[in-house]
C-alpha cells in the first residue's frame, strides 16, 4: 500500500482544499490501491490555533487590506524573519510528528507553509520522503520551498524559467501542469457565440467582492445572471428578495461536476482572480472579467492575467453592463481573446494528475518491497 498525504492549510474552503480534492479524487479512480490523506496541517499543529489564525486572516484582509498586502509582499521578499524563527522551529517539531505517525510515501503540498516547514526539515536531512509542491496560483510566493522540494508543479513556463534559473534547480524537477483543477471541469473546445448572454458571477467561498454593487447595476436586457453567493447566506437571501427574474442566486456547490454544468450554460464569468476559479474558466474558454480583488495573492494572480490578456478588468466609471456586452459583442476581440487562451493552454506539459501516476507507477512496486 503506498500511503500519500496531501497538506492544504486552514479548514475553511479555498483553492488549496480544491487542489488536494481534485488530486485525491483523480488518485483514487486511478490508483484503488493507493491510500490518500487531506490533513490541514495547522490544524493539526493545534485547533484552536488555526481557528484564530483564520480568522484573524479573514479579519485583516477586510478591515486593512493595504497593511495585509505590504506585509504579503514583505513575505513574499524573505519569510523567515528572526521573530519567526521560534514558531518554524514549532512547526518543524510538528511536521516531524505527523511524518513519523502518518508515514507517507509521498508528500503533495497545495499551500505554501507546509512546504516551507518541510524544505526546513530535508535541508537538515531530517526528512527524506519525496515532496510536490502543486502551487495553486500564477506566481510562485517566496514561502514555498524551492532547492530541497523534488518536484514542482508549476502554472506556466516564464514561472518554470524563474524557478529553474533562480533556484538551479534541474528542469525534469518542475513541470508545468498549470494550476489543476477537477477532472469533472470539462475542457471546452471552443468559445461560445450566442446574442444574448448568461454571466455567472462568482465571489469566492466567502461571496465576497462588489457582488451586490454589481448587480444592483445590472439592467441590460440582453444579459442575465447567475450569482454564486458561497457560503455568504444573507446575501443569497437578499438576492432572492429581489425576486429579479434576470438574477438566480446560489448557494455553495461544492459538486464540480454541478460547476461544470453551469459553466457549459454561461457565455463569460464575473469574478475575483483566485488561481483555480480562474484556471476552470480557461479550461472552459470563457471570458473572465473581475471587478474587486484581494490584496497579495488576487492582486498578483490578476497583475499575471492582465499582462497576458486573460481577464478583463471592469471599472466603477461606467455601467459595468455596458463594459460586459461591448468586449462580449466584439467578434474580433471574441477571436482574439480564444488565441491567447489557446496558447496559454498549450504551455501545459501534463496534467498533474498524469505526473502523479506516472511517479506513483514508477515507484509503487519499490515500495511493495520494502
Amino acid at each position: 500500500m503506498m500511503n500519500i498525504l496531501v497538506l492544504p492549510l486552514f479548514q475553511m474552503p479555498s483553492g488549496h482544499h480544491q487542489v488536494a480534492d481534485a488530486l485525491i479524487y483523480s488518485l483514487y479512480h486511478r490508483f484503488p490501491n493507493v491510500s490518500c490523506e487531506k490533513l490541514d496541517f495547522l490544524s493539526y499543529c493545534n485547533e484552536q490555533m488555526e481557528k484564530r489564525v483564520a480568522d484573524f486572516y479573514l479579519r485583516w484582509i477586510s478591515l486593512s487590506p493595504h497593511s495585509y498586502e505590504w506585509m504579503y509582499r514583505r513575505w513574499m521578499k524573505k519569510f523567515e524573519q528572526p521573530t519567526m524563527e521560534p514558531w518554524l522551529l514549532y512547526f518543524e517539531k510538528k511536521m516531524k510528528r505527523l511524518l513519523q505517525e502518518k508515514k507517507p510515501d509521498l508528500v503533495v503540498c497545495t499551500h505554501s507553509f507546509p512546504s516551507h516547514v518541510l524544505q526546513r526539515l530535508k535541508q537538515k536531512g531530517i526528512v527524506t520522503v519525496p515532496v510536490v509542491n502543486v502551487y495553486t496560483d500564477f506566481f510562485l510566493s517566496g514561502i514555498w520551498g524551492k532547492t530541497a522540494i523534488d518536484y514542482h508543479f508549476v502554472p506556466h513556463k516564464e514561472a518554470k524559467k524563474s524557478i529553474c534559473t533562480t533556484f538551479r534547480i534541474e528542469h525534469h524537477r518542475v513541470i508545468v501542469t498549470g494550476i489543476p483543477i477537477h477532472e469533472r471541469i470539462v475542457p471546452a473546445e471552443k468559445m461560445k457565440r450566442r446574442t444574448s448572454k448568461r454571466i455567472l458571477v462568482a465571489g469566492g467561498n466567502q461571496g465576497l467582492g462588489k457582488m451586490k454593487q454589481f448587480l444592483m447595476n445590472a439592467t441590460h436586457t440582453q444579459l442575465t445572471y447567475d450569482v454564486l453567493c458561497g457560503k455568504n447566506e444573507a446575501l443569497y437571501h437578499e438576492l432572492k428578495s429581489w425576486n429579479n427574474p434576470r438574477i438566480r442566486p446560489y448557494r455553495y456547490i461544492s459538486d464540480p461536476a454541478k460547476m461544470n454544468e453551469l459553466y457549459d450554460e454561461v457565455d463569460a464569468v464575473v469574478t475575483k482572480p483566485g488561481g483555480v476559479t480562474m484556471s476552470e474558466v480557461l479550461a472552459k474558454k470563457l471570458p473572465a472579467f473581475t471587478l474587486s480583488y484581494l490584496p497579495g495573492q488576487e492582486q498578483m494572480n490578476l497583475h499575471y492575467l492582465r499582462k497576458k490578456g486573460l481577464i478583463y478588468l471592469l471599472h466603477d466609471n461606467e455601467p459595468y453592463d455596458q463594459q460586459l456586452m461591448r468586449v462580449l459583442m466584439n467578434e474580433e476581440e471574441m477571436n482574439e481573446l480564444e488565441k491567447r487562451i489557446e496558447r496559454y493552454s498549450l504551455e501545459r506539459e501534463k496534467t498533474a494528475q498524469d505526473v502523479l501516476s506516472e511517479w506513483i507507477e514508477a515507484n509503487i512496486y519499490a515500495i511493495k518491497k520494502r
